[in-house]
């Protein structure tokens, strides 16, 4: 059976959480059997096609932008191509250019599209966008939610229930690198033996300008681990507050990421706004048995995060309660740790990569049997 992955940007060219998805999908069900191949694009004039942990990342060149959404001439013939071999066309949404190669193209082959956020910002694009996008979803073979909580809260999600599926994203820890001991002891010697942590990438819904209230007139250590559009943003705020316990780290490999994951003390995720529909980094939290604190904005940051269990739930864009929650976890080591192992259990019981990849390599034979 072969599978094709569609998205606008994927691994090695870019980072983010939805491109780490399609690449523990892609190489865990290349494990299993299941040919796996990607197509997104690039602006840069890189080799066409690569391969990566098994399976294959085509690249067709982006042209321009609008709005965040990349498009590319020739996507179309690219995507044809690959689609023609392909059983099952496996979409990730949400990127509107999408939606037109998938019409454009003709495609009559099963597909199924994993939704990952609704469309929160850029009201008068959606206005435009919501007949292609009603069109789209419901062509769709099957459409995947991250989370019981998304699909519970999605006004969209909502118009599809009939076919849609909840497969959680799962992360297999096999797949980070164990940190060295020097790796850790550089890290030790840099910082407090007690500090917060965020990992992310630094963008407009993280909720990290409500951290920075929050952490006034505290001394607790907070550690800020990513990059972004916002990022200098931030750092202003962070100056101009005053804020001496705040350390930016910018962009890190993995191996300082895992070290500084297990050194920390618990894991901040202060995400106010739907577009944070599920939260990779706090999951990595969990896998490292770290207690987290976390919005109530029903998306999977609370699938993942259950309140007074795995950690503490407060509401979005409140820095009196965030500072609460860091207090209490501050203050009750003995609590806290019970919070991480159960986080840590919650994690191998629900959202191992394994569990991930063979829901979906289960949906791709039901679709492509059908």
């Amino acid at each position: 059976m072969r599978v094709l992955h569609f998205y606008k940007t994927a691994l090695p060219d870019t980072m983010g959480g939805v491109e780490i998805v399609i690449n523990q999908i892609a190489s865990g069900a290349t494990k299993l059997g299941v040919k796996t191949e990607v197509l997104s694009l690039t602006p840069e004039r890189l080799p066409r096609t690569i391969e990566i942990d098994g399976y294959l990342v085509h690249r067709a060149r982006l042209d321009f932008q609008i709005a965040s959404t990349g498009f590319s001439m020739s996507a179309f013939f690219r995507f044809a191509q690959l689609a023609k071999k392909a059983n099952v066309i496996h979409y990730h949404f949400p990127w509107p250019f999408m939606d037109v190669v998938h019409f454009a193209t003709m495609v009559k082959k099963p597909t199924v599209v994993t939704y990952h956020p609704d469309i929160i910002r850029r009201k008068h694009f959606l206005k435009i966008y919501r007949p292609l996008q009603w069109k789209f979803l419901g062509d769709m073979s099957r459409i995947v939610a991250t989370s019981p909580n998304y699909l519970a809260t999605s006004d969209v999600l909502a118009h599809y229930k009939h076919k849609v599926s909840v497969i959680p994203i799962g992360l297999d820890k096999a797949t980070y690198p164990v940190p060295s001991p020097d790796k850790l002891t550089y890290w030790r010697e840099r910082l407090s033996p007690k500090f917060f942590l965020f990992v992310g990438v630094i963008r407009y819904y993280k909720g990290l300008h409500i951290l920075m209230e929050a952490a006034q007139g505290t001394d607790y250590p907070i550690v800020i681990v990513g990059a972004g559009p916002i990022e200098e943003e931030l750092k202003t705020q962070a100056a101009q507050l005053g804020l001496s316990n705040i350390h930016f780290f910018g962009f890190l490999l993995d191996e300082d990421k895992v070290a500084l994951l297990t050194l920390s003390y618990a894991v901040l995720f202060p995400s106010h706004l739907r577009s944070e529909a599920f939260g990779l980094s706090l999951l990595e939290g969990a896998m490292y048995g770290k207690p987290m604190i976390s919005s109530e904005i029903g998306t999977g940051t609370t699938f993942i995060n259950i309140g007074d269990e795995t950690g503490l739930v407060v509401p979005p864009s409140d820095p009196l309660a965030l500072r609460q929650a860091m207090r209490y976890l501050w203050e009750h080591p003995e609590q806290a740790a019970d919070m991480g192992r159960r986080a840590e259990a919650r994690y191998w019981k629900h959202f191992t990569g394994d569990q991930m990849v063979g829901e979906y390599v289960k949906l791709y034979r039901e679709l492509a049997g059908g």
